[in-house]
């Protein structure tokens, strides 16, 4: 009978959910199922959601409603963060047929034996305690690039965060099996691999089921640099003062390893900073950047930030901009502030109205383009690979530089997932770069 059912995916917000996605559909496919494109007619569709914010948890019902659209019988499953932190709420959104919380979502296919839709999503969640082991998982075949998880969960109290809610306590893959995953990614012809975590500095931690580390970070990145056949190795978001000088320096001198990093700031005044139970202040971020730009001067740093936190008067939101416009950085990721249930900063006073948040948002935003686009001019002339992507977007083919400069160029289905060596020439009208490649053949 499965061998008929279609099954489709869609996955709301990080990386980490991405990974995880196509590990489960990849147990749907070994379980008789068909894999099919979300906007195609499927039998069941599953979402794996994600409440960081406000706008990811509206997002769930519209892309309910839009699969629903393509087959109202369709049975409809929710995984993810949402769905362990308000399972009731999303069995509740028209067409919900189950609900996966923390634990249940790896065990999916156990629970579709039957197929008939009912009135009431039925609930399996588990108190987020009992999210104490690791599954491992890796994304493949959607893209040119992997996702590869090896952590897990957070130890952090950040006042605006329900991720430890969602996700459990810091946890890690054991270094014998993220090193196999790799190896298993490499030999698909995945040209690039990107970590990624909850908090993967803290990799190590949990790794064996306690909670001390048995390896850490670092000996994690100098075991995947040993790996044959992996081009590309990335490092996705990751704290400030878990990213130590001797990471930097490694990465510095790898020949897999990438110059870009991703560490969020949230706030560059340290009153807020204390207000939000981060782990550092603001002159540990200008350490963490001074030392990057000094072994990796065309290293890309991309930044996190949230406008609009309790507390944040204009004086407080002038001080983070000044800061972020001074600082040797390549682009931001803006996070409006929403008030999250269940966490510190909800009960908070000093509440930034929500069109004062949108300004903020927006000026930073604004920032973003300004400081991307400078970067991006900083690195005409400079003879970098490039790493095509699979997709014709209107005729064109786009690509990211180790550094993770965007190019374009006309659509060559022969560059797709190759890695060519191009000398950046000029920034077009749409803020992409274009170029003129270094050498005749196409690497394979």
């Amino acid at each position: 009978m499965n061998s008929q059912k279609k099954v489709a995916f869609y996955t709301l917000g990080c990386k980490l959910n991405f990974s995880e996605t196509s590990t489960i559909a990849r147990d749907f496919q070994n379980e008789g199922f068909e894999r099919v494109e979300f906007q195609e007619k499927a039998d069941i569709y599953v979402v794996n959601t994600c409440s960081v914010t406000e706008n990811a948890d509206k997002r769930f019902k519209s892309v309910v409603k839009s699969a629903l659209k393509k087959n109202s019988n369709a049975f409809m499953i929710a995984i993810g963060c949402y769905a362990q932190l308000k399972p009731e709420e999303l069995a509740a959104v028209d067409g919900v047929d189950l609900v996966l919380g923390a634990t249940e979502k790896f065990k999916v296919t156990d629970y579709i034996n039957d197929l008939s839709k009912n009135d009431m999503g039925a609930i399996h969640s588990c108190e987020i305690e009992d999210a104490d082991f690791y599954v491992g998982s890796y994304s493949i075949g959607d893209r040119t690039r992997a996702f590869l998880k090896v952590q897990d969960g957070c130890d952090y109290k950040c006042t605006y965060c329900t991720i430890p809610l969602a996700r459990g306590i810091s946890r890690s893959d054991s270094l014998e099996n993220v090193i196999q995953n790799a190896k298993e990614i490499s030999e698909k012809g995945i040209k690039e691999i990107v970590l990624t975590g909850v908090n993967i500095g803290d990799y190590g931690k949990g790794e064996f089921g306690n909670k001390k580390h048995e390896h850490t970070f670092y000996e994690l990145v100098q075991a995947l640099d040993k790996v044959n056949g992996i081009h590309r190795l990335r490092i996705s978001s990751i704290e400030p003062n878990l990213l130590k000088d001797e990471t930097i320096q490694f990465v510095a001198s790898s020949d897999s390893f990438v110059p870009h990093f991703h560490i969020p700031l949230q706030s560059g005044s340290d009153v807020l900073l204390k207000k939000m139970k981060r782990r550092y202040m603001r002159k540990v971020y200008d350490d963490r950047v001074a030392k990057i730009k000094e072994v990796m001067p065309n290293a890309c740093i991309g930044v996190d930030v949230i406008v609009g936190f309790p507390g944040e008067t204009d004086e407080l939101f002038l001080e983070t901009y000044t800061y972020l416009n001074e600082l040797n950085i390549s682009y931001l990721h803006v996070f409006t502030y929403s008030e999250r249930p269940n966490t510190e900063a909800y009960d908070m006073e000093d509440v930034v109205p929500k069109n004062i948040r949108a300004k903020r948002s927006k000026m930073l935003r604004g920032l973003s383009v300004k400081k991307r686009r400078a970067f991006y001019e900083s690195q005409i002339g400079n003879s970098l690979t490039v790493l095509f992507e699979s997709e014709n977007k209107e005729g064109y083919i786009h690509g990211f530089t180790e550094n993770y400069v965007k190019v374009k160029t006309h659509w060559n289905p022969k560059l797709v997932n190759t890695l060519n060596t191009v000398i950046l020439t000029k920034i077009d009208e749409d803020g992409l770069v274009r170029f003129e490649f270094a050498k005749s053949e196409i690497t394979a």
